[in-house]
């Protein structure tokens, strides 16, 4: 049992668990947090949105703040948290500084979520028509990560891809380092009866938001590459496409003669999933754990994805479907999911077994609870053997600080 906590998570966004794994991944932490009766104040500079989680049901403070402005240092001084989680990189360069000034004694933890310059690095090269290659890495966004990284006392990183990319290539330090993927509730005989069985399910799924480039990516691939191919194999079926924040631009490649359609938001995600007899996740650029894939397997709901779909979502244990590259590759993938009853059985037993050990929520939250108590009591050692961090800390304060009231007093005329 760890000590009483005073946690402030500075939130990019106010979490949306029904539009992004990110939201989940939000959720889940402060679930985990919540179960040591730690108290928890959620801080963000975003306007509210309708479809946003209110955190103050969960008995959670809930502050409006703002970008470039002393009130926050006022906030942060009176509250002196324990411990300050930064949500994205993004969060940390605009707060981190002021942290440090106002509440050095407080842990700083990063959830990098996912790895931008990943994504960003893989969706050039894919733009380009090239292969991604680790030197696509060295760019600017790259820079500001790492040296987010490297100025708080540790990250949270979601798959172990991306654990071996920070130490290996970017040669971050371990111990500033620490991996925890989802944290999931463990699939019994109960939830699994409760599925629809092979029979009663139809027709293919794909969800996720819209903005994110990944998967508006991956449904325009879908639609001109893959699904007429699949269509021409199974005439009568259909994929129907479920995200947040769907546009003109989306809403135009409904085809209802084509069985291609565009449904927009999903009030219930894992309903709609549940309802699906496969989900098509083809992903060609990307980083972090993909939400509607371990999505998929809570619902018992066999996919088919590429290499970079899966990778950091299953480890050593077999994936919950068929892994697929080629446009024609994945089409005669779903094709033979979507037929094969024994093969779609199978499948959904590796999803059962990838969520119960994997992705174990007694597992990585007690690592997590034992790496934060680690870390407080050994706190200023810690912090000595990091002097690249604190040499970055240095010349943030001094750049960053005086843009930062630049601006501010820039704003007052």
């Amino acid at each position: 049992m760890t000590q009483p906590q005073h946690i402030l998570i500075i939130g990019t966004v106010w979490p949306e668990p029904n539009s992004s794994a990110a939201g989940s991944r939000t959720l889940q932490l402060i679930e985990l947090f919540q179960k040591e009766n730690w108290k928890i104040t959620f801080a963000s500079a975003a306007s509210d949105s309708e479809h946003a989680f209110d955190v103050q049901t969960l008995g959670i403070e809930k502050v409006k703040i703002e970008l470039n402005s002393k009130s926050f240092d006022a906030f942060v001084a009176k509250l002196q948290p324990s411990i300050v989680i930064f949500d994205r990189f993004v969060i940390e360069e605009q707060f981190g500084w002021r942290v440090v000034e106002n509440s050095p004694d407080a842990l700083r933890i990063l959830d990098t979520i996912d790895l931008h310059c990943l994504r960003q690095a893989r969706q050039a090269a894919l733009k380009e028509k090239r292969k991604f290659t680790n030197e696509d890495l060295f760019s600017d966004t790259a820079k500001r990560e790492m040296a987010s990284i490297l100025r708080c006392d540790s990250s949270l990183i979601i798959s172990d891809v991306e654990m071996k990319l920070l130490n290996d290539y970017f040669k971050i330090d371990s111990d500033l380092l620490h991996y925890i993927p989802f944290l999931l509730d463990k699939i019994g005989e109960k939830e699994k009866n409760a599925w629809p069985t092979f029979e009663e399910r139809a027709h293919f799924i794909t969800i996720g938001n819209f903005i994110h480039e990944p998967n508006w990516n991956a449904v325009q691939y879908l639609k001109e590459e893959i699904w007429p191919l699949i269509k021409k194999q199974l005439p009568t079926a259909e994929l129907h496409i479920y995200g947040a924040y769907d546009s003109q631009k989306v809403n135009e490649l409904n085809n209802v003669k084509e069985g291609f359609l565009i449904k927009g938001r999903a009030e219930d995600a894992m309903q709609v999933v549940r309802k699906a007899k496969i989900c098509l996740a083809p992903l060609r650029f990307g980083a972090g754990i993909k939400g509607k894939l371990v999505e998929a397997m809570q619902c018992g709901t066999p996919s088919v994805t590429t290499d970079l779909g899966s990778e950091g979502m299953h480890g050593d244990f077999e994936w919950n479907g068929i892994i697929a590259n080629t446009p024609q590759e994945i089409a005669d993938a779903a094709v033979k999911l979507y037929s094969d009853k024994t093969l779609w059985l199978r499948s959904q037993e590796k999803g059962i077994e990838i969520i119960n050990n994997f992705y174990s929520k007694e597992i990585h939250g007690e690592k997590l609870l034992e790496q934060i108590h680690n870390l407080q009591k050994n706190l200023k050692s810690h912090r000595l053997k990091n002097f690249t961090g604190a040499m970055l800390m240095h010349h943030t304060i001094a750049s960053t600080k005086y843009m930062s009231k630049w601006i501010e007093e820039k704003g007052k005329k």
